[in-house]
């Protein structure tokens, strides 16, 4: 879906240099982007830090902007990797992609940096997507079954290695139980996840073999 006429609009007057448009901006996706990022970090100090890198991103990255990504797109797509970033120094990764996929070598991709261009981005958030999609068709019901159970532990781990990103040994000392408990609980999960992937015929590349 292309941008709408009001972001073409706010973007021209951001380009400009017009202070207000720049608020307005601000004003607009601040509070939604501090909610996305807290979501996942569980720290609102660390979540501020992730919204102000990713409005300065978008600044630096407003030279590549066109009319087929929408401002919200673009915006939330840099705040996924900058939330990578913040993962990465905790000492945590994301097991699933927050938007979009990261690179070969483990490394978020930077819509930032030169050369990215925003039809780049707009396949890469079309892929991202499709694999959100995914992802939720496989673990709603999963949770549901694990509620309708009683499989209380195993929907612990779930949320934390799924949602919050924690490696494999801090659930097991969050919860009291094995690393190997938790691995077993991890591996149901994304032996489901990768069959669901398989018969779509879509790769997941964060659906890691093991845990580091």
């Amino acid at each position: 879906m292309p941008a709408s006429e009001a972001d073409r609009q706010l973007i021209q007057r951001i380009r400009s240099g017009e202070a207000l448009a720049w608020q307005q901006c601000i004003d607009q996706y601040e509070g939604r982007l501090l909610a996305y990022a807290r979501a996942r970090l569980q720290d609102r100090s660390a979540a501020e830090d992730v919204v102000q890198e990713t409005l300065l991103g978008f600044l630096k990255a407003l030279p590549n902007y066109d009319e087929r990504t929408p401002l919200e797109s673009w915006l939330f797509s840099i705040a996924a990797h900058k939330l990578v970033d913040a993962l990465r120094r905790s000492g945590r990764r994301p097991v699933l992609p927050l938007l979009t996929s990261e690179s070969k070598d483990g490394a978020a991709r930077d819509l930032t940096g030169p050369g990215r261009g925003a039809s780049s981005m707009l396949r890469s958030s079309e892929r991202a997507n499709s694999e959100a999609a995914l992802i939720e068709s496989v673990l709603r019901p999963l949770i549901a079954e694990f509620k309708q159970t009683g499989a209380y532990e195993r929907l612990k781990c779930v949320e934390l290695i799924f949602v919050l990103g924690w490696p494999n040994r801090e659930v097991a000392r969050r919860l009291s139980l094995t690393e190997q408990a938790v691995a077993n609980h991890k591996f149901y999960v994304l032996q489901k996840l990768r069959e669901a992937a398989r018969a779509a015929k879509l790769t997941i590349e964060s659906l890691a073999e093991d845990e580091a």
